[in-house]
């Protein structure tokens, strides 16, 4: 997650009043059905991701950083495995905006659904120079991109399109995702449903936290948290931090999970969620000990869990979709 900036943007109202009412969600029961198919994912290999990303920060100067190599060999190993999968993925350059010498964004589509519907779900994959950004950002890419490896095994009828996004540059200010954001045709733009964002997502003594909380584009992520009786609360701290805040100042309904960087847990929090009150959720935010000793399994498997169960709810076909427009 980027450090917290002083510019101050005009704030795009996430639904407008005509849109909160117009969406219409199919029948409860077939929409149970759809959500009770999500798969469980695979923590273990979720972790192997991190591994991967962890090793290939050590091999280059100790990050991943968006100018470095680490994050091109990055870009490297989750393309290879997209691209085995069998989505569609290109490199997206960021000519305009970004730090000379980012390495590109990586878009991933499933080559299934309505393509006048889509749903879209991002992390940043750099990191800052620090160290290697293995839960900022590594838990959001690893998670997002074994969803994805998931959804190409298991090959469901699709309803809608989703389309995956790692993203360069966002320590320096999320670059990469407000390229891609402002750089999308009027027709392109009205296709995208919602986007939803992931960073910093194996906070060891985080808590759950929703972008949006309150949104309709959060139903869906709010319900699988609330079925594991997390009470999750508003992502305060992060509001206009990552990603999703470059598709929120386009008009694109947001959400996404996080589980806290450098903000300290409160005690009413430590007693919901445990941990410790008074200490930071990512005691090693933005710092070299950022390693994969740094990751809650257990809040990185509920957030992995999340995101699937949010990808089978807004675009596989056989029950309801709840709009996020």
């Amino acid at each position: 997650m980027a450090l917290a900036v002083t510019t101050v943007f005009a704030v795009v109202p996430l639904t407008s009043p005509a849109s909160a009412t117009t969406a219409q969600p199919r029948p409860a029961a077939t929409d149970s059905a759809r959500s009770a198919a999500a798969p469980d994912v695979d923590i273990s290999r979720v972790q192997g991701h991190l591994t991967q990303l962890n090793q290939i920060a050590q091999s280059n100067g100790g990050n991943r950083r968006a100018t470095g190599n680490g994050y091109r060999q990055s870009v490297a190993y989750v393309k290879g495995k997209l691209q085995a999968a069998g989505f569609t993925v290109t490199e997206q350059t960021c000519a305009s905006g970004c730090t000379p010498g980012a390495g590109p964004n990586l878009i991933a589509e499933w080559p299934k659904g309505d393509t006048s519907r889509v749903y879209m779900f991002g992390a940043h994959l750099d990191g800052v120079s620090a160290g290697p950004g293995i839960n900022d950002n590594g838990s959001g890419s690893a998670a997002l991109l074994e969803t994805a490896l998931v959804l190409a095994q298991q090959n469901p009828a699709m309803l809608n399109r989703v389309r995956f996004a790692w993203w360069t540059d966002e320590e320096q200010g999320l670059n990469g995702s407000r390229y891609y954001a402002n750089s999308l045709p009027s027709t392109e733009r009205s296709k995208i449903k919602a986007y939803y964002n992931f960073d910093m997502i194996g906070s060891v003594n985080g808590g759950y936290f929703i972008n949006n909380l309150n949104s309709t584009a959060s139903v869906p992520m709010k319900a699988y948290w609330d079925s594991l009786g997390l009470r999750p609360q508003e992502n305060i701290e992060g509001q206009g931090r990552s990603d999703d805040y470059s598709f929120q100042r386009i008009g694109i309904p947001t959400s996404g999970y996080a589980t806290g960087a450098s903000a300290r847990k409160t005690s009413t929090e430590a007693a919901k969620w445990g941990g410790t009150a008074g200490r930071a959720y990512d005691p090693c935010y933005h710092s070299s000990c950022d390693t994969t000793s740094n990751i809650n399994a257990t809040a990185l498997n509920r957030s992995a869990d999340g995101i699937a169960y949010t990808v089978w709810h807004t675009s596989v076909s056989g029950g309801a979709v709840t709009s996020a427009r």
